[in-house]
Protein backbone atom coordinates (compact mmCIF):
# COMPACT_ATOMS: atom_id res chain seq x y z
CA UNK A 1 0.00 0.00 0.00
CA UNK A 2 1.59 3.40 -0.84
CA UNK A 3 1.77 5.64 1.97
CA UNK A 4 2.93 9.16 1.84
CA UNK A 5 3.48 11.04 4.85
CA UNK A 6 5.19 14.75 5.26
CA UNK A 7 6.85 16.58 8.03
CA UNK A 8 8.99 19.75 8.76
CA UNK A 9 6.10 22.23 8.40
CA UNK A 10 5.89 24.89 10.81
CA UNK A 11 5.68 28.58 11.80
CA UNK A 12 8.14 31.16 10.63
CA UNK A 13 9.13 34.70 10.20
CA UNK A 14 9.24 36.73 6.37
CA UNK A 15 12.13 35.73 4.72
CA UNK A 16 12.84 32.84 6.71
CA UNK A 17 13.26 29.10 4.79
CA UNK A 18 12.31 25.49 6.08
CA UNK A 19 12.94 22.08 4.34
CA UNK A 20 10.19 20.06 3.64
CA UNK A 21 10.05 16.28 3.51
CA UNK A 22 8.25 13.28 2.53
CA UNK A 23 9.01 9.64 2.98
CA UNK A 24 7.26 7.29 0.92
CA UNK A 25 6.88 3.93 0.89
CA UNK A 26 4.96 0.74 -0.35
CA UNK A 27 5.79 1.36 -4.13
CA UNK A 28 9.35 1.35 -6.46
CA UNK A 29 10.41 5.09 -5.02
CA UNK A 30 12.99 5.79 -7.70
CA UNK A 31 10.36 5.01 -10.62
CA UNK A 32 7.58 7.67 -9.59
CA UNK A 33 6.91 10.70 -10.38
CA UNK A 34 6.80 12.86 -7.10
CA UNK A 35 5.55 16.33 -6.58
CA UNK A 36 4.45 19.09 -4.00
CA UNK A 37 1.26 20.90 -4.27
CA UNK A 38 -0.26 23.41 -1.63
CA UNK A 39 -3.25 25.00 -0.86
CA UNK A 40 -4.39 28.14 1.08
CA UNK A 41 -7.51 28.63 2.80
CA UNK A 42 -10.31 29.83 0.38
CA UNK A 43 -7.51 28.92 -2.66
CA UNK A 44 -7.35 26.28 -5.47
CA UNK A 45 -4.61 23.73 -4.84
CA UNK A 46 -1.85 24.60 -6.85
CA UNK A 47 1.25 22.45 -8.13
CA UNK A 48 4.43 23.74 -6.54
CA UNK A 49 7.30 21.34 -7.62
CA UNK A 50 7.29 18.07 -9.88
CA UNK A 51 10.56 15.68 -10.25
CA UNK A 52 10.66 12.65 -12.10
CA UNK A 53 12.74 10.29 -14.19
CA UNK A 54 16.88 10.91 -13.72
CA UNK A 55 15.59 14.50 -11.75
CA UNK A 56 13.45 16.45 -14.32
CA UNK A 57 12.08 19.34 -12.29
CA UNK A 58 9.04 21.65 -12.85
CA UNK A 59 8.45 24.87 -10.93
CA UNK A 60 5.50 27.50 -10.22
CA UNK A 61 6.36 30.53 -11.99
CA UNK A 62 6.05 32.07 -8.22
CA UNK A 63 8.15 29.20 -6.94
CA UNK A 64 10.92 29.52 -9.47
CA UNK A 65 14.46 30.38 -7.75
CA UNK A 66 12.94 29.88 -3.95
CA UNK A 67 11.96 26.56 -3.74
CA UNK A 68 13.93 23.67 -4.94
CA UNK A 69 12.79 19.81 -5.16
CA UNK A 70 14.85 16.92 -4.86
CA UNK A 71 14.91 13.16 -4.02
CA UNK A 72 16.94 10.94 -1.85
CA UNK A 73 15.86 7.36 -4.03
CA UNK A 74 17.95 5.65 -1.30
CA UNK A 75 16.11 6.89 1.77
CA UNK A 76 12.83 6.94 -0.03
CA UNK A 77 12.18 10.66 0.67
CA UNK A 78 10.61 13.65 -1.38
CA UNK A 79 12.51 16.91 -0.53
CA UNK A 80 11.14 21.03 -0.91
CA UNK A 81 13.75 23.84 0.27
CA UNK A 82 11.60 26.51 0.75
CA UNK A 83 13.28 30.03 0.74
CA UNK A 84 12.67 32.85 1.30
CA UNK A 85 9.07 32.70 3.03
CA UNK A 86 6.56 35.46 2.29
CA UNK A 87 3.04 35.34 3.63
CA UNK A 88 1.54 34.50 0.20
CA UNK A 89 3.27 30.75 0.73
CA UNK A 90 0.83 29.84 3.75
CA UNK A 91 -0.82 26.77 3.12
CA UNK A 92 -1.10 23.18 3.59
CA UNK A 93 1.57 21.63 1.63
CA UNK A 94 0.74 18.16 0.39
CA UNK A 95 3.09 15.34 -1.09
CA UNK A 96 1.75 12.93 -4.28
CA UNK A 97 3.13 10.19 -5.85
CA UNK A 98 2.26 8.59 -9.54
CA UNK A 99 3.46 5.76 -11.51
CA UNK A 100 2.81 7.60 -14.27
CA UNK A 101 5.21 10.32 -15.68
CA UNK A 102 2.62 12.44 -17.41
CA UNK A 103 1.63 13.43 -14.08
CA UNK A 104 4.55 15.05 -13.44
CA UNK A 105 4.57 16.45 -16.98
CA UNK A 106 0.95 17.67 -16.68
CA UNK A 107 0.45 17.73 -13.27
CA UNK A 108 -2.78 20.07 -13.96
CA UNK A 109 -4.16 17.74 -16.08
CA UNK A 110 -3.33 14.43 -15.17
CA UNK A 111 -3.93 13.76 -11.30
CA UNK A 112 -1.45 11.90 -8.85
CA UNK A 113 -3.05 8.51 -8.08
CA UNK A 114 -1.59 9.24 -4.47
CA UNK A 115 -1.36 12.19 -1.76
CA UNK A 116 0.13 12.04 1.87
CA UNK A 117 -1.82 14.12 4.64
CA UNK A 118 -0.01 17.23 4.08
CA UNK A 119 2.23 19.55 6.34
CA UNK A 120 1.06 23.49 7.58
CA UNK A 121 3.21 26.18 6.58
CA UNK A 122 2.87 29.22 8.30
CA UNK A 123 4.78 32.28 7.32
CA UNK A 124 4.04 35.53 9.52
CA UNK A 125 5.22 38.78 8.75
Amino acid sequence: QVQLLESGGGSVQVGWSLRLSCAGSGYIFSTYCMGWFRQAPGKEREMVATIYGGGITSYADSMKGRFSISRDNNKKTLYLQMNSLDPDDTAMYYCAADSRWAACRDPGAVPFDYWGHGTQVTVSS
